[in-house]
Parts: C-alpha cells; structure tokens; sequence
C-alpha cells in the first residue's frame, strides 16, 4: 500500500491528535472527517488538512476512497459505529476501550473475520517500541524472574462530561484503568486465577478511582490503580528476584531503567523520537493490511476479547451497571 487514506469518524480531541498525527506522516494521510455537525466537521479538515468533511456518518462510509476508518466517538458508541463501519466494508482502527463489553467485541471480531476485514483496537501501549524492549530486558533474564507488578496511572478528569455519566460508559475503568491492565498483560500474561478490584464510585454510580489485583498461579502479583480523580506519577515497577525494572509512563512507555538486587542503575533505555506515539498504531494497520490479514499482531483479537472479558468482571464486583442501550448487541 502506497498512501494510506484514513476517515476519522468523530472530530474531538482524541480525533485531533490523530489527525495532527497523519498529517506528518509519510505512509497515511487524512482523507476524510466525519460528524454529525457538518460545520465542525469542515472546522476539522480545515485545521487539520482533510481532503473531505462530511455531515454524516454514512456518508463517508460511502466514499470509496477511504481506506481505514478510525473511530474516535466515545465508549458508548464503539459497537455500533465499528458494526457501522465493518458493514460498509471498511477496515477499523477502533479507540479503546474497544467496547463497552466482551460480547459487544466478540460479535464485532465475528463480523470482520467473516468479511476478511481488518479491525483492531487503538491501544498505543501494545504498539509503541518500549513494549519490544521491556520484554527483552526481561528474556535476557539479567533481573531474574519478575514477581511482583505495581502500576499507576492518574489524571484530572472527573469533570469531563462523557466520563460522568453511565450512558456513555463512563468512569475510570473503562477510560484510564484499561491502560495498566493492558501493562500489566504484556508483562505477566493474559491468564490470571484471580482478578480481585474495589472502585470508589460517583454519585452518578460510575467508577472514580479504581484497585484491582491481578494473582497468576506461579505466585506472580500486579498490583493495579487507576483514578480520574488526582495526577500520577504513571510508573510502572516491576521487581524480580535478581533486581527491577522501573517504566516511566505505562500507557506510553518514555524510559525502561534497570536496577540490580542492589538497587543500583545498571542501564536505561529512552523510547525513540516519534510523532507522538499514535503513528505505530496507524503503521501496524498498513503491515496488517499489506499482509491481508484481518487483525494486528500486536493486539490480536483475542487479547482485546480478555482485556474487555477481564473489565466485565471489575465492574461486575465495583457495581457499576451501565444501561441497557448500550450493553447489548
């Protein structure tokens, strides 16, 4: 593939960073922008460099340019808009949380497998090259076997309205939480015995700040928070019998520094220079689809199934149910 022609369905700001994103990129380029307000669609395009600004949805799902849709609207909307999009045959580069239960993605993984589509969930943790890195520093086995995971990520948003309200799946889990979950999978695996979590839930009854442990049946621990309610520090450790690992920024890996049992710095890694973390994931698309596959190795199907098998779960045990319209298929 050439020129990849993206359409961005949803223009907020998660959809600006990518566009900003595309638009210094040499493989992909912003093609089309989509919202349901034509004028802020056009503000878009102007802004960013859009070939075409439409009023609608359906309307560019229609275009025959579009290559890849990135879907960019909010949990609530995820299902029905990658269901939208896969039925136009359009490949999916989906935000996450990818949806807002497993089922939701085990039917839309169902669709697109039985189109020969591809569609994979826009979790930039897995993508970035840190994450090849960390796994290195562990397999050379230079700290020993880990044992204990801890990470943390924080931000101050509990004022921002989708995250409010249980109609658009809101709250900490699905939003901040899904990031040191995914940490902590790319690390110790996707098989826990035990997933354990308390939530501080709002008055509107989503969840606020969230602790969830994860046990592994060798006796391994991660040890898991996550609030949208206070700034953090968004480190990662990971301590081994034979020393640590210490990431700076877990959702998007900055600096992999390691500790021998003595706690002495023995070496550290800087991620390297990039946009800003988004364009591997558009990159990993352009692989997935020059391969003709249907799903990005890097974040298969069946992982994005667990991460959202495992979000059921935690919010099952914090009490928070989110309507009916928005859980079913």
């Amino acid at each position: 593939m050439t020129m990849l022609k993206v359409g961005i369905l949803g223009a907020g700001g998660i959809a600006s960073a990518m566009a900003k994103t595309i638009s210094q990129m040499t493989s992909a380029c912003n093609f089309a922008v989509a919202s349901r307000d034509l004028n802020k669609a056009r503000e878009f395009a102007a802004k960013w460099g859009v070939k075409k600004a439409y009023g609608s949805y359906e309307e560019m799902l229609a275009d025959p340019g579009v290559d890849l849709v990135y879907i960019a609207t909010p949990h609530s909307h995820h299902y029905s808009h990658a269901r939208l999009c896969l039925e136009h045959g359009k490949h999916v580069l989906c935000e996450k949380a990818f949806t807002v239960n497993a089922a939701q993605a085990r039917e839309l993984f169902r669709i697109a497998e039985e189109k020969r589509l591809l569609l994979t969930e826009a979790m930039w943790t897995r993508f970035v090259p840190m994450r090849g890195t960390i796994n290195e520093v562990l397999r050379s086995g230079i700290v020993g076997k880990p044992w204990l995971l801890t990470a943390n990520l924080g931000y101050m948003i509990s004022h921002v309205e989708r995250l409010k309200e249980p109609s658009l799946a809101g709250g900490a889990l699905l939003d901040v939480g899904v990031y040191p979950l995914n940490f902590a999978a790319m690390v110790f695996g996707n098989d826990p015995v035990s997933i354990k979590g308390t939530a501080v839930l709002t008055d509107k009854g989503v969840d606020s700040q969230d602790s969830i442990t994860l046990q592994y049946a060798d006796g391994r621990m991660a040890v898991l928070n996550a609030t949208m309610q206070g700034m953090s520090d968004r480190r990662g450790v990971i301590d081994c019998d034979n020393g640590m690992l210490e990431i700076v920024n877990i959702n998007c890996p900055e600096e992999l520094r390691v500790y021998n049992r003595d706690r002495i710095l023995i070496a550290s890694y800087r991620a390297p220079k990039c946009i800003s973390g988004y364009e591997y994931e558009v990159e990993a698309c352009i692989r997935a689809l020059d391969a003709g596959g249907v799903e990005c190795p890097l974040m298969p199907h069946a992982e994005t199934v667990r991460m959202m098998e495992w979000m059921d779960d935690l919010r099952a045990q914090f009490g928070v149910k989110y309507p009916d319209e928005i859980e079913k298929l």
